[in-house]
């Protein structure tokens, strides 16, 4: 497994593997990531991955940066079973009028009927590359290019949870009341976030969006 290490700040390493997004870079981020977070290396208090890298945070009185670097260059990272298992969780979205804000400015933007939006969006499950920007925030992979579509100019003060959107070539869910400048194009009734549960999707999972009708979401909404 290729990769180097570079020092990211003061206090701080990048461990990056490549400069492309992909599923092959990401099951190394997470393969890594997983080895680290076992291994509870005295001195480190933090493990940020993302697309095709991982940030190593630490207390630089606790632990010799020099150290660190070597230990983290040395460290044989291997993808076992647990990185290439795949688990689907299946979100419900109402792509349908209140909740679906600028479905008929994608479907005239990207020259397709709301129904072809619908289809192409739910046709795969999308691997959670990370979380992050927001508690529970999903940066999902694999969006079909007929659906890539540049953000709103102006974003909205105010983005209802649960939101879900398109920008550029990903698609994501907004787990908390925000401002966004993402087209949204539908909304799960499903709580993402919790005090309990900051994410209902963890780094790997793939998700399944399923359409539902305006009636089942507020059924579900209310349970």
């Amino acid at each position: 497994m290729s990769f180097k290490v570079v020092p990211y700040g003061e206090s701080a390493f990048l461990i990056q593997f490549a400069d492309e997004i992909s599923v092959e870079t990401h099951l190394k981020v997470k393969a890594c990531y997983q080895q680290l977070k076992k291994m509870h290396i005295h001195g480190v208090h933090s493990l940020i991955p993302a697309y095709n890298s991982i940030t190593v945070m630490f207390h630089s009185e606790k632990i010799e940066s020099s150290t660190l670097k070597v230990f983290l260059e040395n460290t044989p990272y291997k993808i076992t079973e647990e990185e290439l298992t795949k688990n689907i969780i299946e979100i419900p979205v109402c792509y349908e009028a209140p909740y679906s804000l600028d479905m008929e400015y994608i479907s005239g933007k990207l020259n397709l009927s709301p129904q072809e939006v619908i289809d192409l969006h739910t046709a795969q499950p999308y691997l959670v590359y990370m979380i992050g920007f927001a508690p529970g925030f999903m940066y999902l992979g694999g969006l079909d290019k007929r659906l890539h579509t540049p953000r709103k100019q102006t974003p909205r003060v105010q983005i209802p949870a649960g939101a879900v959107g398109l920008a550029d070539q990903q698609t994501g869910v907004y787990p908390l009341v925000t401002p966004g400048g993402w087209q949204i194009i539908g909304q799960t009734p499903i709580s993402l976030f919790s005090k309990e549960k900051p994410s209902l999707v963890a780094m790997g999972d793939y998700v399944q969006f399923v359409p539902i009708s305006v009636a089942e979401f507020e059924k579900m909404k209310k349970a």
